[in-house]
C-alpha cells in the first residue's frame, strides 16, 4: 500500500466515523477497506438498544465492499475518539480474514492523529485465523495459499 493510498483509506475511515450511530456507548468508530480493484468502502459502527444486533465498523465496511461486488480486501484502517487506539474485535478480525490475506495491512488511529496510526498485518492481528479451504465445502470462500 503507497501513501496516497493510506491516507485515502484512514480519510475515508475518519469520514464514516462521522455518521456512527452510537448513543449508548459514545464509542463512534469508522472503518475503511481497500479492495483488489483499487476502490475504498467504508463503513461505521451501528449500535442497537438490543446490544447484541449491534454491528461494528469493521464489518459494515467489509459488507459494503461486497455489496458493491467486490470479493478482496488488501487493507483495512480503523479510526475511533478515545484515549486508546482502536483495535479490532475478534469477531471483525475473522470477519476480514475471511476476505483478506494475513499480510494485509491494518492501520489503527486515534480520530485526529492519523499521522500517527499503527499499522499491523492481519496475521499479526490474528494469528493462526480459522478459515474454510476451497473443495471441502467452503463455496466461495478463499483457497489456501
Amino acid at each position: 500500500m503507497n501513501l496516497a493510498q493510506r491516507t485515502r483509506l484512514l480519510d475515508a475511515a475518519e469520514r464514516a466515523q462521522r455518521n456512527a450511530h452510537a448513543p449508548y456507548s459514545h464509542y463512534r468508530v469508522g472503518a475503511a477497506v481497500l479492495t483488489d480493484g483499487g476502490k475504498i468502502y467504508a463503513g461505521c459502527n451501528v449500535e442497537n438498544a438490543s446490544y447484541g444486533l449491534t454491528i461494528c465498523a469493521e464489518r459494515v465496511a467489509v459488507g459494503a465492499a461486497l455489496a458493491a461486488g467486490a470479493r478482496r480486501v488488501r487493507a483495512a484502517a480503523v479510526i475511533a475518539d478515545g484515549p486508546d487506539v482502536p483495535y479490532p474485535c475478534g469477531a471483525c478480525r475473522q470477519v476480514l480474514a475471511e476476505f483478506a490475506a494475513d499480510d494485509a495491512p491494518l492501520l489503527v488511529a486515534r480520530r485526529g492523529h492519523l499521522r500517527q496510526a499503527e499499522e499491523f498485518t492481519l496475521g499479526e492481528l490474528l494469528p493462526h485465523a480459522f478459515r474454510l479451504r476451497a473443495g471441502k465445502g467452503a463455496g466461495n470462500l478463499k483457497p489456501e495459499t
